[in-house]
């Protein structure tokens, strides 16, 4: 069964007896890791013997079943900044053809790069449906899928210089850090906008603009004091890369033999009582067909995928990643592959995305984790997603009574389990992504409660993301298909009649969001108290919630009317928080609210108050 696979995927035109690809295709000197594993692909390439000029020591020589590639791993310590020269030699020990190989230096300060934290807000987009910056890209000879405006889940021309093009529009929201999702080769013949089938793991697609061109969005952000973070994707590979059409390895991907699908039961992954075979019909199972699972627990693979991360970050100067399909990965594999990545760069993030809705589900698998301390387990991941937090911000503001545990109670609730994650502000909080349904379609529009939902983003514990296109009002129903929650954004493209990138294009509707966005957390990212400052939350009390934010200089405090007509409450319920503070100032519309007395707020509606 494995020659006949192996048979049916050899690669077809590789010329004999020279290198075809090198990979990583250079490295840097100076890495804490001085292990370098250089992956070799060519025509029959293992029946030569390779080694390195300089003195350089070859530590180990891996051979496959595949004759087209060998892994070379070399020792760089102490070695400089240089062109390496790799000599392949035939059994005559003759050099039968080289192989430039080089050792760059590395930025100052490197290893020690700073990353987003809670002082930041991360802005969400999706480049094929954010900006056509260039034209003259949207196809290419080298891809398959070309740009198509009229198809709901094509390719619709959106690229890096689109993103470049309204870095002043992103900063002006308040954000300091862009999320984008893939942006390398996704050469799958449709459906390939969304960028996580991915086809070359070193290469830009050309769809979306060049290895250079990203390199400048990096740049472009650092101009203005911002971060860039990379998604990245351990689990899967797409059904068009290269190294799946000539695999190195049967089981660099899971194989049964073939295609499996995932049961999607992340709970295995700690389930004390779970079967084996469920468990592995999870983590090995394919995500979909069009994405072969890459095996994690195989060690070529492993480096693979870490030095692929390591040299995304030092090549473009990243700021962070955020990690797809997180808990999906062969867990010990991908706590490896954290760590390695966390070693080299102390204090860079990483968030994974752990899509569950139990938060001791989530809190496994953060940095130290008590709940995974159970097993000995330890992700080495900085940072999770607040998926709990995410379901209860979907429907309850629409409840507009509050009972045992709806409306307001759902929000209360959702931090009763702060206790669980051993470092609560590394939590990313989010009210929609590009996976699911648009706040704005939950709520029909209703700006009164897309601003309660947001205060909370921007005021509880954690890291704040915002999706593009909220913050003028954008829905989308994924009941219609993910392409309806991955809207272009009006503007984006030459011709557009609605241009909301800029306020004398947006309408009035879209400017009462874009401005009230853009004042809560242009407000936020100088806010301490928000950033690091400890909680004190009180029950719900008729639909109203009030929590505090609080450090030794200062204290906000938050009241949301989730009910459909005005609330009055007496102040005194709250004196813990409150303590000597007279007077709020409500960061929105600079109302001035005496506190030591009943307050009045608003059916629907938030207050967040600068105590003074």
């Amino acid at each position: 069964m494995k020659k006949l696979l192996y048979i049916a995927l050899l690669g077809t035109g590789i010329a004999f007896g020279q290198v075809q690809k090198t990979e990583p295709p250079f490295w840097w000197s100076g890495m804490h890791n001085p292990e370098l594993q250089v992956m070799f692909y060519g025509k029959n390439i293992a029946q030569y013997k390779p080694e390195v000029s300089d003195g350089v020591v070859v530590t180990n020589v891996v051979k496959t079943e595949n004759p087209n590639y060998v892994f070379v791993t070399i020792d760089t310590k102490n070695v400089p900044a240089k062109e390496l020269t790799f000599s392949f030699k035939n059994d005559k020990n003759k050099v039968a053809f080289t192989q430039k190989y080089d050792l760059k230096q590395r930025r100052e300060g490197s290893a020690a790069r700073a990353s987003y934290t809670s002082a930041d807000m991360m802005y969400l987009l999706m480049p094929d449906r954010f900006a056509n910056g260039n034209p003259a890209n949207d196809a290419t000879k080298a891809t398959t899928e070309k740009a198509d405006r009229s198809a709901v889940n094509g390719r619709h021309g959106g690229d890096i210089q689109g993103i470049i093009d309204h870095l002043d529009y992103i900063q002006e929201l308040g954000a300091t850090a862009v999320w984008s999702t893939p942006l390398c080769e996704d050469n799958d013949p449709r459906g390939s906008y969304h960028g996580y089938g991915q086809s070359d793991v070193y290469k830009i697609d050309p769809r979306y603009g060049t290895n250079e061109d990203y390199l400048r969005l990096s740049s472009e952000l650092k101009k203005r004091k911002m971060k860039l973070v990379l998604d990245y994707v351990t689990n899967h590979w797409g059904a068009e890369h290269w190294m799946y059409k000539d695999l190195p390895t049967y089981d660099w991907v899971h194989q049964f033999p073939g295609y499996s699908q995932s049961n999607y039961r992340m709970t295995t992954q700690f389930d004390t009582n779970a079967s084996q075979v469920d468990k592995r019909q999870c983590v090995d199972g394919w995500f979909v067909p069009s994405m072969p699972d890459l095996n994690q627990s195989n060690p070529l693979v492993l480096k693979y995928l870490t030095q692929n991360a390591i040299w995304w970050i030092e090549y473009a100067d990243l700021d962070g990643f955020r990690v797809d399909t997180y808990s999906y990965n062969d867990k010990d594999g991908i706590s490896k592959w954290t760590k390695a990545i966390t070693d080299e760069y102390p204090y860079f993030n990483i968030v994974g995305e752990v899509w569950m809705q139990n938060p001791a589900h989530m809190a496994y698998w953060q940095k130290d984790s008590k709940v995974g301390a159970i097993e000995s387990f330890n992700s080495h991941l900085p940072s999770v997603m607040d998926f709990s937090l995410y379901d209860a911000l979907q429907w309850t503001f629409n409840d507009d009574n509050s009972g045992w545990d709806n409306g307001m109670q759902r929000v209360y609730n959702n931090f009763t389990n702060d206790f669980l994650y051993p470092n609560i502000n590394s939590i990313l909080v989010f009210a929609e992504n590009h996976d699911t349904n648009r706040i704005n379609q939950n709520y029909a529009g209703d700006f009164k409660k897309y601003q309660m939902a947001m205060a909370l983003v921007a005021t509880v514990r954690g890291i704040p993301q915002l999706y593009y296109g909220s913050e003028i009002g954008m829905a989308g129903d994924k009941g219609k298909g993910d392409g309806d929650i991955r809207r272009d954004f009006p503007g984006g493209w030459k011709g557009d009649s609605n241009n909301a990138f800029t306020k004398a294009g947006r309408t009035a509707e879209q400017q009462k969001f874009f401005d009230f966005t853009s004042k809560l957390f242009t407000w936020r990212k100088g806010k301490d108290v928000i950033h690091n400052g400890k909680t004190m939350h009180f029950l719900p009390d008729n639909n109203v919630y009030v929590y505090f934010r609080y450090n030794d200089k200062e204290t906000v405090m938050v009241v949301v009317n989730n009910a459909a007509e005005n609330r009055t409450f007496k102040t005194a319920r709250f004196a813990e928080g409150i303590k000597t503070f007279t007077k709020g100032i409500d960061v929105i519309s600079g109302k001035v609210v005496d506190v030591t007395k009943d307050i009045t707020i608003e059916p629907k509606s938030v207050l967040v108050l600068e105590l003074k």
